[in-house]
């Protein structure tokens, strides 16, 4: 007698999943925005973007037609995601520029127009990180 085994979710699935919710947030789209346009429950989008469910070629097509993306940003620079500690990092990006702060942010930021403020942003931001290490007696 087989006993059922509780599978991860492959990592591809789930990387797939993350850039269908990073978009569908980028975008403004809320899980239940995504899923009346796919003619699919709320739930099932929740189970792609975790990657518990594997997305089909033609429902991928689909996402990808409404997010306004091509089927490739799905699944660019995939292979390059390891090792582990790069792919953590990565996913503490994704996680922030989905997030409300992280989206404010980036909203922001695009609104300058002018390059040269842009370039005296970065500069400060990397400052003030850098100041912040410095300052941080944890690291002693």
């Amino acid at each position: 007698m087989r006993t059922a085994q509780i599978k991860a979710p492959n990592a591809i699935d789930t990387e797939v999943g993350r850039r269908i919710r990073q978009r569908r947030a980028i975008l403004g789209l809320s899980q239940s925005k995504l899923a009346d346009e796919l003619g699919v429950t709320f739930q099932q989008v929740q189970k792609y973007e975790k990657g518990t469910n594997r997305v089909g070629s033609s429902m991928l097509q689909n996402i990808a037609r409404f997010l306004n993306v091509p089927i490739s940003y799905f699944f660019d620079d995939i292979a390059e995601l390891e090792p582990r500690a790069e792919n953590d990092t990565c996913e503490t990006m994704a996680d922030f520029v989905i997030s409300a702060e992280g989206l404010s942010l980036n909203r922001a930021f695009l609104s300058i127009k002018n390059d040269k403020v842009r370039r005296k942003f970065v500069a400060m931001v990397k400052a003030l990180a850098r100041q912040q290490d410095e300052d941080d007696p944890s690291e002693e």
